[in-house]
């Protein structure tokens, strides 16, 4: 069997590995690790946001370096995480790596890749929260012209879009349809709402040729109201302010690794292997994380061809079973598959197990059959009876995001 691009990427991940190692035994968060052990990344404890915070930055800043001198330099930019599962983090990114990443993630899609090459200013409008990150995302009102960051716009100016008004939507239709982007970057929560309202108002965007999904868990409920109302391929790009890009799904739906930027260990895996996924960047010199405990459950798949991941969602969401089993906020998320009539939902569990689903519905499109159908898929999974509630909005963490799955711990 010939070698495609993609396994010479993979196989030449542990050289590019042990050749940085030695650089890495210098960082003082690091240096009493390897001290200990031999070179070898296995031998490393795993670091959480906590060991990240302590010290921080001279945790990551070997003698002589200093991060005051280095920002009045021009060399790095600092950035915080989005405290989606604690509280944010400053992260020290080398000048111009972010942009450096996410290109290189891109172009795992063939599409995109075309696009992006016809295209070298690419524009993209942006809708997310404004809360996503105090220093990318207006966090306060703001003229389009101090939304417009580069080739960016970012759009939207509130943390709930069920409470739009339709003046506000309108707003922003226009303002995407004056920037004509090549595609939207979307938190799918955001997205989904304002596909609803072009979908009424018969509103489309020629310029657009894709859209990406970030930010958070990108349900199929998200998918299909994306779809219908822009009329272009939707896909997932999935990372953290901390790590960049990890994954980007390609043209066959598979979530592919970019091999330069991390190398990605999927540990403590279940029956199904599904398991805690460890991130050890491979190109921010500033501010590496060996094993970073990222928070997340995937599922590592294997091919002739190469490997992609299926993302399961965050560790804190996962939900139990009646026989004690884990319940992945993507297991939850098929039972929604061809479902046309909500736009947004949560299945909530109580600290006694019961399992309480609250949903935005699609105006009257959602039927009881439909409804149903969801409620005996989710109820044959669990092993437990469910609830259901219509309610006109669900509101999203103090991050700005939004949870699919929720179980109650005290």
């Amino acid at each position: 069997m010939l070698a495609t691009p993609e396994l010479i990427r993979e196989a030449a991940q542990p050289a590019q590995l042990q050749s940085l190692l030695p650089r890495w035994r210098e960082v003082p968060l690091y240096r009493e690790a390897f001290a200990r052990t031999d070179l070898t990344l296995a031998n490393l404890p795993v670091i959480t946001k906590r060991e990240m915070r302590a010290g921080f930055p001279q945790n990551f800043l070997p003698p002589g370096r200093n991060l005051d001198q280095l920002l009045a330099a021009q060399l790095v930019e600092l950035e915080h995480t989005s405290g989606t599962s604690e509280d944010r983090l400053p992260v020290i990114l080398g000048r111009g790596w972010w942009n450096d990443q996410e290109e290189r993630a891109l172009h795992l899609n063939g599409l995109v890749s075309r696009v992006l090459e016809e295209h070298p200013q690419a524009r993209r409008a942006t809708l997310t929260s404004p809360a996503c990150n105090g220093l990318t995302c207006p966090t306060v009102w703001m003229s389009q012209t101090q939304r417009t960051l580069g080739n960016a716009l970012f759009v939207n100016l509130s943390r709930i879009p069920f409470v739009l008004s339709d003046a506000e939507l309108q707003r922003m239709a226009d303002e995407i349809a004056a920037w004509s982007p090549q595609f939207l970057d979307l938190d799918p929560v955001h997205g989904a709402w304002f596909a609803l309202f072009c979908e009424r108002n018969g509103i489309r965007f020629p310029s657009l040729r894709f859209i990406l999904c970030s930010y958070e868990f990108v349900s199929v409920v998200h998918r299909r109201l994306l779809q219908r109302g822009f009329g272009v391929p939707v896909f997932n790009l999935y990372g953290s302010t901390e790590t960049g890009h990890l994954l980007m799904e390609n043209e066959a739906g598979e979530m592919k690794p970019s091999y330069d930027t991390a190398l990605l260990e999927v540990v403590d895996p279940d029956a199904a292997g599904i398991g805690t996924l460890l991130v050890t960047t491979l190109s921010n010199d500033y501010m590496p994380l060996l094993r970073y405990r990222i928070g997340d459950l995937v599922q590592r798949q294997e091919r002739s061809y190469g490997t992609d991941y299926v993302v399961h969602g965050r560790i804190r969401d996962a939900l139990c079973a009646d026989d004690g089993a884990r319940v992945t906020t993507w297991q939850v998320d098929q039972c929604f598959a061809g479902v046309s009539g909500i736009v947004h939902y949560q299945l909530r569990q109580s600290l006694g197990g019961d399992c309480h689903l609250r949903y935005v519905p699609v105006s009257d499109e959602l039927d009881s059959a439909q409804l149903r159908a969801v409620v005996e898929r989710l109820e044959s999974m669990m092993s437990r009876t469910v609830t259901t509630e219509l309610v006109p909005a669900l509101l999203p963490e103090a991050s700005g995001k939004f949870r699919l799955t929720c179980r109650l711990t005290g």
